[in-house]
């Protein structure tokens, strides 16, 4: 009797290890599927010596004259360098990295999941989408975005916030990144301007959020009481037309406004608004400044 238990324990055992075994050969089959699915991509995404070299690495060919394939591979990844960089350059945009991810591939449609991380000037960002393109007999191949997911620090920039919203709405990446340029060269236009006249005018202008802020203020030493303040936005809207936004509002003793009913806060604005026609941003707080600092001057 007891070894005709152990006899049946054995068989339980052994067919416990046989299905272990069939289901890890699953999983070798799944992983070897997914490892040619991801050298097919590499393949089909290069062209000329990268795609060479890299079914050299693959296994997908022989080794033939490897210091040649390996010398003309440098040599295209080189230029390809060269390139980005020169991109780079042009449109303002760097790329730290670019995954893609093969989500279904068949004969006549693919669908890729590509995530792309960079920075424009200050501004990181990660951007994260589906790309499918379905082949069409007699037509060019079609190309749609899904699932959009665009992941920015926006603390402090409601605006772009309510925009990036948008765009993961309408899935328009070319307008994302168009606007994402335009909106870091605004900000760099205030950044160089605040900081110019921080440098130039320490006494009078003062940066309580420093030189990225969207705030400066000017005071003259002998009237502290009497401070002017600057506030420089950069306005996003929902369909990416950016637009800077500058306003000069005085902070202004009430006894000073009893004597002085001129120095009101619409009169003031409405004045600056004119300058701001007229002169344009630099000129116009140029002009500002110096007034504040006529007294100290004399």
């Amino acid at each position: 009797m007891e070894k005709q238990m152990n006899e049946e324990e054995n068989i339980k055992e052994v067919k416990m290890l046989e299905a272990q075994i069939n289901h890890l050969r699953a999983e070798v089959a799944v992983l070897q599927h997914q490892q040619q699915e991801m050298h097919k991509d590499m393949t089909f995404l290069f062209r000329g010596q990268m795609q060479d070299a890299l079914s050299y690495t693959c296994g997908q060919r022989h080794a033939g004259d490897r210091e040649k394939v390996m010398s003309k591979l440098k040599e295209e990844v080189e230029e390809l360098e060269g390139d980005l960089k020169q991109q780079a350059q042009m449109n303002g945009i760097s790329l730290n990295s670019c995954t893609i991810k093969t989500l279904q591939s068949s004969g006549s449609k693919m669908v890729q999941q590509v995530s792309v991380s960079g920075h424009c000037s200050e501004l990181v960002f990660q951007v994260e989408f589906e790309l499918s393109e379905v082949k069409q007999e007699g037509q060019r191949s079609e190309r749609t975005v899904s699932n959009l997911n665009v992941v920015m620090d926006t603390s402090g920039l409601q605006n772009l916030s309510s925009f990036l919203s948008g765009v993961e709405e309408s899935r328009d990446l070319l307008t994302f990144f168009r606007t994402l340029r335009t909106f870091s060269d605004r900000c760099e236009e205030r950044y160089r301007t605040f900081q110019h006249f921080q440098e130039k005018y320490p006494a009078i202008v003062s940066l309580p959020g420093g030189c990225r802020s969207e705030v400066m203020t000017l005071g003259h030493p002998e009237l502290p009481s009497c401070v002017l303040f600057v506030y420089w936005s950069v306005d996003v809207s929902t369909d990416g037309k950016v637009t800077p936004n500058i306003n000069l509002l005085p902070k202004i003793p009430e006894q000073a406004l009893q004597l002085f009913p001129s120095l009101a806060q619409s009169d003031t604005t409405e004045a600056f608004q004119s300058l701001l026609r007229i002169l344009g941003p630099e000129a116009a707080l140029e002009s500002v400044i110096g007034a504040v600092s006529l007294s100290q001057d004399t």
